[in-house]
């Protein structure tokens, strides 16, 4: 049924086709008709704890999909064992100029140059408040594009600050390619700074609130071995709770063919796959044993999941695979799980 429905999806522009079918899943939902689409995870969810939450099963949905919330409970019952949100913003801000996202199909890929459009974080926690899901829930916040880059604490504070009550974890974006100068907040002293501000602030949150939520940096695929070791580094020795590898590719060289490949923006899908695992590898590498990974990023099969587990990814997340798959993609990937185990 999916494919039917993707095939008529993708004959409306990329972005257009996006904001349809999440207003059509929000309709099924409301009709309780979620069920004729929703992932059939009977007998292969195994529960998984990973920074102290104990997730229902590994596979959840990326951030991106629904940036302000809109559609959580639709999305909660397709069968994912978690949501991320987001990116959120303090204040709202429309992204970047449309078209700004391009659906390369015979690739199985997606570029996009949204830029953290979105309509603040105080709309997106107004919905997660009024949902009807219990579901694990991670935040995934940012600053506005026209915060400048040395007082970007103060917007990643203000999403801390805001998110921390509703968040099961919360998830720092510094690694989208489609805010200037973001990226450049993954090294030196630029990330130091901070992750020192953010610890210092969750742990006075934690004495507000009475619970401890974690914290989990999402990085580019595009570092050199030295950037990875050095945000390792960084992260470990700050007691960060997670890693999220990885965020879109800049490298279009592998859609360089394709009628959109050259336009700007960030590359995911089918292409960014050996990268990110590759990625994924080096982290584990760098950062030991033990400590939690979510791998994201061209996840398009359980094969393909089986070996970011194997890499060393602790849960995974999907985009543009279920966008081209659709929720049955959770299941082969907790089939393939479990025939690994």
């Amino acid at each position: 049924m999916y494919s039917i429905l993707r095939n008529l999806l993708f004959c409306l522009p990329a972005e257009a086709s996006h904001n349809f079918a999440l207003t059509a899943m929000t309709v099924s939902q409301k009709l309780h008709l979620s069920g004729l689409l929703a992932a059939d995870t009977e007998g292969l969810a195994t529960t998984k704890t990973v920074m102290g939450i104990e997730f229902p099963h590994i596979v959840g949905l990326a951030a991106g999909l629904d940036k302000n919330a809109d559609h959580v409970d639709a999305l909660d019952a397709l069968g994912f064992g978690f949501l991320e949100l987001g990116t959120l913003t303090p204040r709202p801000q429309p992204g970047n100029p449309k078209p700004r996202m391009y659906r390369l199909a015979s690739e199985q890929a997606i570029i996009n140059r949204m830029g953290f459009n979105n309509k603040g974080i105080d709309h997106a926690l107004e919905n997660i408040r009024r949902r009807r899901g219990k579901g694990v829930l991670g935040i995934n916040i940012g600053k506005n594009f026209d915060t400048p880059v040395d007082q970007a604490n103060d917007d990643y504070l203000i999403g801390l600050q805001k998110s921390y009550e509703f968040a099961d974890y919360i998830t720092i974006n510094i690694s989208s390619p489609n805010t200037p100068g973001l990226r450049t907040l993954q090294f030196g002293d630029e990330l130091n700074s901070l992750l020192d501000a953010l610890k210092e602030e969750q742990a006075k949150l934690e004495k507000e609130h009475g619970r401890y939520v974690p914290i989990a940096v999402k990085l580019a695929p595009d570092l050199s071995d030295a950037e990875i070791s050095s945000c390792c580094a960084s992260i470990k020795g700050r007691d960060i709770d997670g890693l999220i590898a990885t965020n879109t590719t800049l490298d279009h060289s592998a859609v360089a063919k394709h009628r959109f490949g050259s336009e700007a923006g960030g590359l995911s899908g089918a292409p960014l796959t050996d990268l990110a695992c590759e990625v994924i590898a080096k982290i584990r590498s760098e950062i030991g044993e033990g400590f939690p990974i979510i791998g994201v990023g061209g996840i398009m099969n359980g094969e393909q999941a089986a070996a970011r587990l194997d890499a060393g990814a602790d849960l995974l997340q999907i985009y543009s695979g279920f966008i081209y798959s659709g929720p049955g993609l959770i299941r082969d990937i907790l089939i393939a799980d479990k025939a690994g185990r």
